[in-house]
């Protein structure tokens, strides 16, 4: 999570303000911390972090930075169920904010559903899009599209 393991976790996370010469915004970050449940953890070092802890603290360090596109690959994927939900909820809440936009890469039809349109790729080419996914919606295309790719599979052997 490239996390420096000699500073605390609310260092790790005022990193960026420091590299670009700007006094941390402290309260940006404890909010951020807070709103991924490491709130009161600031003073905690990466190392006596679970892997999941960490992730969160490296999420937390870029949320704080306040970025108008956040590109997350797979964002739940070490988390626990609880965390994984604080993650997404906070995406959201980016996602939401004028000027600001979250794009999510996941396999996961459950990660993919908390968002507001879910597009499908294969091959790198898009194949088909969804609005105001469920979860059972995504994972039913998704069955339909591996079904049609077997289909062509044969066809073409």
């Amino acid at each position: 999570y490239n996390l420096m393991p000699t500073l605390s976790v609310f260092e790790n996370v005022a990193l960026p303000f420091r590299l670009r010469g700007e006094r941390p915004d402290r309260p940006r970050i404890e909010s951020v911390l807070e709103s991924l449940g490491l709130g009161g953890r600031g003073a905690d070092m990466p190392p006596s972090m679970s892997g999941g802890e960490q992730q969160r603290v490296a999420i937390a360090r870029a949320f704080a930075q306040r970025p108008q596109i956040v590109f997350a690959d797979e964002p739940t994927g070490a988390l626990d169920s609880r965390s994984g939900k604080l993650v997404l909820a906070e995406l959201r809440c980016i996602g939401a904010q004028p000027g600001q936009c979250v794009v999510i890469v996941t396999h996961d039809p459950g990660v993919a559903a908390t968002c507001d349109r879910v597009v499908f790729m294969r091959d790198g080419r898009l194949v088909d899009q969804l609005l105001k996914p469920t979860t059972e919606s995504v994972a039913a295309r998704l069955a339909s599209l591996e079904a049609r790719a077997s289909d062509l599979e044969a066809v073409a052997a």
